[in-house]
C-alpha cells in the first residue's frame, strides 16, 4: 500500500533560498505510529520534520509534533514557523494556533511579508563552571557567565561576535554528554545579540538557525539590555536573522521563509 502524504521543504528566518534553517512539513490525516515518524524524519534528514494535523479537540487548529532523524523532541522553533508559512499560504488566513504535547499552546502569526512566532519563555539560572567543566573545555574557551535550564538548555556568555564565531568544539565529545543544547552567546557586531547552538547527542552537530534558543535567549538577553526587544543573529555556516521580543511569559521570534520545494512524499509498505 501507498500512501502520499503533502510535504514541503521550507528554509525557515531565511529571505532567500539557501540561507536559515531547513525544515520539512508534512500534512498528516491521522497520526502515524512513532517509529514511522522519526523514520521519515530520518529519510529527510533535516535538523526537524515537523509532522501536522487537524485538532479535532477544538483547542488549536493543528496538533504539531517534531523529529529529528533520531527522535522526537520537545520544542522547535523554526519548524513552527514554517508550519504556519506553509498552512497559512495553503489555506488563507492571518494567524495559525497549534496544539503540543510537550509546550503547550503556540501559534504563529502573518507580519508583512514575514512571521512571527510565540513560543513559551525559557528561563534559566546561574551555573558555574565547576559544575560545567566537561562541556567548557570541549567548546575550547572559558565563558563568562554560564546558565541553564533543568529543560536541557545551556548559555555560555563570551566577551564579544569574535569569540563566539572562533569556537571550535569538540562535537563528538559534547555528543556523549546527552541531548542537552549548548549555546554559546555574546553582545553582536550588527544585531543585538549573536549566537551558536550545538546539539550533536540529538543528531544536529551545530544547528543552523535555532527557535529554542532563542525562547531560552530572548529572557536571559533581556535582562542583561534592559529592554524586551531587540535583534539576533545565529552564526552558522548558513546563517539566519530573528527579531526578538519578550512579553510576559512567551517569547516572539520574528522572521521571513521560503518554500523550497513543494510534493508528495510517498509512504510505502
Amino acid at each position: 500500500m501507498k500512501q502520499a502524504i503533502p510535504y514541503w521543504h521550507v528554509d525557515a528566518f531565511a529571505a532567500r533560498t539557501f540561507g536559515g534553517n531547513q525544515a520539512a512539513v508534512m500534512v498528516l490525516e491521522e497520526w502515524l505510529p512513532d517509529e514511522v515518524l522519526v523514520a521519515i524524519a530520518a529519510e529527510n534528514l533535516f535538523a526537524e520534520t515537523a509532522f501536522v494535523v487537524r485538532d479535532k479537540t477544538g483547542a488549536a487548529d493543528w496538533e504539531l509534533r517534531w523529529c529529528t532523524p533520531t527522535y522526537e523532541i520537545a520544542l522547535c522553533g523554526h519548524a513552527t514557523l514554517a508550519s504556519g508559512h506553509v498552512l497559512m499560504n495553503r489555506d488563507g488566513g492571518e494567524r495559525v494556533t497549534f496544539r503540543t504535547r510537550q509546550s503547550g499552546l503556540l501559534e504563529v502569526v502573518r507580519q508583512g511579508d514575514a512571521y512571527q512566532l510565540a513560543l513559551p519563555a525559557i528561563a534559566t539560572a546561574p551555573d558555574s563552571a565547576a559544575n560545567q567543566a566537561e562541556a567548557i573545555g570541549l567548546l575550547g574557551a572559558a565563558p563568562l557567565e554560564i546558565a541553564r535550564s533543568e529543560l536541557g538548555y545551556n548559555i555560555y556568555l563570551y566577551e564579544n561576535e569574535a569569540a563566539v564565531r572562533a569556537l571550535a568544539p569538540d562535537i563528538r565529545g559534547l555528543e556523549k554528554l546527552g541531548t542537552d543544547q549548548f549555546i554559546v552567546t555574546a553582545c553582536g557586531d550588527a544585531t543585538d545579540i549573536v549566537s551558536r547552538v550545538f546539539v550533536p547527542g540529538g543528531g544536529v552537530d551545530e544547528d543552523s538557525v535555532t527557535g529554542s534558543a532563542h525562547a531560552v535567549l530572548a529572557p536571559f538577553w533581556a535582562a542583561r539590555l534592559g529592554r524586551g526587544e531587540f535583534t539576533a543573529h545565529q552564526a552558522s555556516a548558513r546563517g539566519g536573522d530573528l527579531a526578538l521580543r519578550l512579553e510576559g511569559a512567551r517569547a516572539w521570534l520574528g522572521g521571513p521563509c521560503v518554500t523550497v520545494v513543494e510534493g508528495v512524499f510517498y509512504l510505502t509498505g
